[in-house]
């Protein structure tokens, strides 16, 4: 694993309780987490049960007893480190967005798929694909339960940065984030709407907006906290990004990507409505879907709160008896199991760079659209994802 800040605790999580709570067809064996600051990632190697650490991934990924790479840095390092990767023979995963752009994206797709010639696979980590909620509602979609997708509304909203006082982090500076909340957590709910209809997002139009424009210099950060130190420096992305979508069957889909929403601390949220009925799913909600069906009789039509804990739904049959909730970290266990059974079995994972760049596709789009007063604004060759 490349990277150890809050994503490489997630994911060193799932690589730990995947092979504990499933059945993988192929033994996983944590070897080694790559870091810049010597003692830091040596600590996280300790702490989160990597037998190793090291400093240069580029020694790392040249080693024979490495199969799979994990890349969990800043985006601005993503396209090299992949590439690298899938040419050197070993499995990549790699943490969404897939890039910071478009160009990177498509290069990175392209050593995908000279990859897959050669059995080598890759996937974007798009981990809330993996809520069994959230594939459930894929599947019940796919299934005809709502009928024909008429319009979707998608939002995630955050509120961790409404203090001015927030440190100037790396998200918050386009060089390694490439855009703020737009590619940040925009990038979830067009890829949860993509993949729960099926549907490619074909054009947009939308507004992005810097609402705090200078923050205090970080002097030392984890995760989404931080620390400031002397000195302001200017915040270079988007703190907001609010959008219209067109998908490819021609139902609008609303978006809404913000840092800003006080009081709401993950809140991704998707409402798919149908000819026959509608689904609605909440994060902060995880465990639940609801469903309306509107082919029911009158006086007994109403949203059903469908508890997404049974062992015939996704995943859950490995966990804990029904009504035994799960949290936001099983999705990265789900995301190893998927992982390394399409390995095993030579198939390609899902998310697949190709998706990843879809969602590149219609990030750039929105930037696009914003620069230009929010006009409608093309995406190019979207893809709908498996």
């Amino acid at each position: 694993m490349i990277g150890y800040g809050f994503m490489g605790a997630a994911h060193s999580v799932g690589w730990r309780q995947a092979p504990r709570m499933f059945d993988l067809p192929r033994a996983v064996e944590m070897t080694v987490v790559v870091g810049r600051n010597a003692d830091a990632v040596a600590s996280a190697a300790e702490k989160w049960g990597w037998a190793e650490s090291a400093t240069d991934w580029r020694d790392v990924i040249a080693r024979d007893d490495i199969d799979i790479v994990d890349i969990v840095t800043p985006g601005d390092s993503h396209a090299e480190i992949a590439i690298a990767a899938l040419e050197a023979g070993k499995h990549v995963l790699c943490e969404k967005p897939l890039a910071n752009t478009v160009t990177e994206a498509e290069a990175m797709a392209e050593a995908a798929e000279r990859a897959r010639a050669r059995g080598i696979r890759s996937m974007v980590g798009f981990t809330y694909r993996r809520v069994p909620a959230v594939t459930l509602l894929r599947d019940m979609i796919a299934e005809g339960a709502i009928g024909t997708v008429q319009q979707v509304r998608a939002a995630y909203r955050q509120d961790w940065l409404v203090d001015p006082d927030m440190p100037l982090a790396w998200r918050l500076q386009k060089e390694h984030a490439g855009s703020g909340a737009l590619g940040d957590i925009g990038a979830h709910i067009i890829d949860m709407t993509q993949f729960v209809t099926g549907l490619g997002v074909e054009s947009v139009t939308g507004t992005l907006e810097t609402i705090v424009k200078q923050r205090p210099l970080q002097a030392a950060g984890s995760g989404l906290s931080g620390s400031a130190g002397e000195g302001f420096g200017e915040v270079t992305v988007d703190d907001a990004a609010i959008f219209t979508g067109r998908l490819s069957n021609g139902a609008l889909a609303s978006f809404e990507a913000t840092r800003f929403a006080t009081g709401r601390k993950n809140a991704l949220t998707i409402e798919v409505s149908g000819d026959r009925g509608a689904l609605a799913f909440d994060l902060e909600d995880l465990n639940s879907l609801r469903f309306y069906d509107r082919t029911a009789p009158d006086g007994r039509q109403g949203f059903t709160r469908i508890l997404v804990t049974e062992p015939q739904h996704p995943y859950v049959s490995a966990w804990w008896p029904a009504g035994h909730m799960l949290g936001y970290e099983h999705g990265f266990s789900h995301q190893v199991v998927d992982l390394v059974g399409a390995i095993d079995a030579g198939t390609d994972p899902h998310p697949s760079f190709d998706e990843g760049l879809s969602v590149q596709r219609v990030l750039d789009a929105v930037e696009r659209s914003s620069s230009a007063d929010a006009v409608w604004t093309g995406v190019a060759s979207p893809v709908p994802a498996s």
